[in-house]
């Protein structure tokens, strides 16, 4: 089984880190396929790969699947015995859930304080919508460290797909500084800390393209 992952830029791309960091985190081979975003040739490239003309796309022999929790859902089914999802069946009903929040969730996030991780802006982007979905997304990292979180560093104690799907949201807050109480910056800090994170940051410093939608 030879998996190819599509994504976009490391520095920007916070739905194509999601796959990758989860496959890279649970040791799953794959080639790469990385597109500069926001060229005039871009879509055209994208679109040789995936119908919707968006990233991250996986191939799978014959089978394409995009969208980032589309990928991790079909990984999962064909890698049983990896650890994508929590073996208890509470908190595996948890993780699933506020991972299809992220999925669905947090636009005025996502609109004000784009992912850019070379960058450090602090405070830019803040408005009361943004501290709405900052409120929430804190109170679902909270809930999971302490109701499932006791037997290690992250959302469910172990790497899930709950976290890769949160970890793009980490990054903002380091990028746009966001205050934090100590048991969610711990967690950022266990997602910084992570491999496979710590691999992807490194390829973004040494990108070249500066994309000014997103250096605000």
């Amino acid at each position: 089984m030879t998996f190819t992952l599509v994504i976009g830029n490391k520095n920007y791309s916070s739905w194509s880190l999601r796959p990758w960091l989860a496959m890279r985190q649970l040791d799953v081979s794959f080639n790469e396929v990385q597109i500069a975003l926001y060229k005039p040739e871009s879509s055209q490239h994208i679109r040789r790969y995936s119908p919707a003309g968006k990233v991250p796309v996986l191939l799978d022999d014959t089978i394409t699947v995009w969208d980032s929790l589309a990928i991790l859902d079909y990984l999962a089914e064909c890698l049983p015995t990896l650890h994508w999802l929590p073996t208890d069946k509470p908190a595996r009903a948890i993780a699933r859930a506020i991972s299809a929040e992220m999925h669905s969730g947090f636009q005025a996030l996502r609109h004000n304080m784009p992912m850019n991780c070379r960058a450090r802006l602090p405070g830019q982007g803040m408005t009361s919508d943004v501290q709405m979905d900052i409120d929430r997304i804190t109170i679902i990292w909270r809930n999971c460290r302490q109701t499932f979180g006791a037997d290690g560093s992250l959302l469910f104690g172990q790497f899930t797909i709950a976290d890769a799907m949160f970890a793009p949201v980490a990054l903002r807050f380091v990028t746009y500084e966001v205050p934090l109480d100590d048991v969610c910056q711990q967690y950022v800090e266990s997602i910084l800390a992570l491999p496979a994170m710590q691999e992807w940051l490194q390829a973004a410093k040494t990108e070249v393209e500066t994309l000014p939608a997103f250096e605000r």
